[in-house]
């Protein structure tokens, strides 16, 4: 054998620089086949990729899941997402969905090519972090307290349910001794407080309220029983939509928004107070839902 045919040793092997060199030059030399224009167009194809894997300022947004907080927790149908104990409890036929808005770029950087995309794409959002985090808090500490506004907004809306339950008789007896607790986890901050509330007066009625329909909303619940206006409306129409949901109860601060961006094949009932929303949901169930006020711009002169 000859001396041509033995593997080089490791001490005779070139550098890591030396073949990063070769490689550049192997790669130099066809560009230089290609001609100039052809080799702009390489680099600037390749500063794009580069671009487009960089970390933004931004966080993009999109519909998330919905939860019937009528339903259950697990697929054994073990547990529901709203139990109650020391009162009578029942069943509706029905679907009352919390809508949510799926947030990337909280946690971690999105990178400028999920921007882009969020940004041509009709059914998402861009925003600059710094409108959901705000400068000087950390990603940790944003996280936690909209986990409180979450536990916050479970526990305003067992207070509402029963406090209304306990100036109107809806045929539910005495829930004076009546104790809530729920169970809905991965979802935060307090725009959930609504569909809560109506969540825990449908479990302690006999009236079948939602009349076999699904209903999906949102809104705070505000001490004095009116219902606030949330962030991210048109996405958890969308995700209603998606879901099943014909009718969506809207909280009127958020009008302005909601108008024009109705997904078809869904309704949207304007609503200011806790009284509204649960006349409104008694009605869709009875099916005169068409005679609720919906979301109008306001004329302004």
């Amino acid at each position: 054998m000859s001396s041509g045919e033995f593997a080089q040793s490791p001490t005779t092997r070139p550098s890591p620089w030396r073949r990063v060199g070769r490689a550049v030059g192997r790669t130099v030399g066809y560009l230089r086949t290609l001609g100039v224009r052809y080799a702009l167009g390489a680099i600037g194809a390749a500063l794009c990729v580069i671009l487009l894997l960089l970390p933004s300022g931004f966080v993009t947004e999109g519909p998330g899941p919905t939860r019937d907080v009528l339903g259950t927790v697990d697929d054994d149908g073990s547990k529901s997402m709203i139990e109650i104990s020391g009162a009578k409890t029942y069943r509706d036929s029905g679907k009352l969905l919390l809508t949510t808005v799926n947030s990337y770029g909280t946690r971690e950087p999105a990178i400028n090519a999920q921007v882009l995309w969020a940004w041509l794409n009709p059914k998402a959002g861009v925003l600059p972090r710094e409108a959901v985090i705000p400068p000087g808090q950390t990603t940790e500490s944003y996280l936690e307290k909209t986990r409180k506004q979450m536990t916050g907004a479970q526990d305003s809306a067992a207070s509402h349910a029963l406090a209304y339950l306990a100036k109107h008789d809806e045929g539910q007896g005495d829930v004076s001794k009546a104790k809530v607790t729920m169970h809905i986890d991965d979802i935060g901050g307090p725009s959930a407080g609504l569909m809560y509330t109506l969540g825990v007066i449908d479990r302690l009625t006999p009236v079948d309220e939602s009349g076999g329909r699904t209903i999906a909303g949102t809104g705070t619940m505000e001490k004095d029983g009116s219902v606030g206006e949330i962030g991210g409306i048109r996405l958890k129409m969308i995700g209603a939509k998606r879901d099943g949901a014909t009718w969506f109860l809207a909280p009127a601060g958020n009008c302005d928004e909601v108008v024009g961006n109705v997904p078809s094949g869904l309704r949207d009932v304007r609503v200011t107070n806790l009284d509204d929303a649960y006349r409104a949901l008694k009605a869709i169930g009875q099916g005169k839902g068409d005679s609720l006020p919906h979301c109008t711009v306001k004329v302004t002169r």
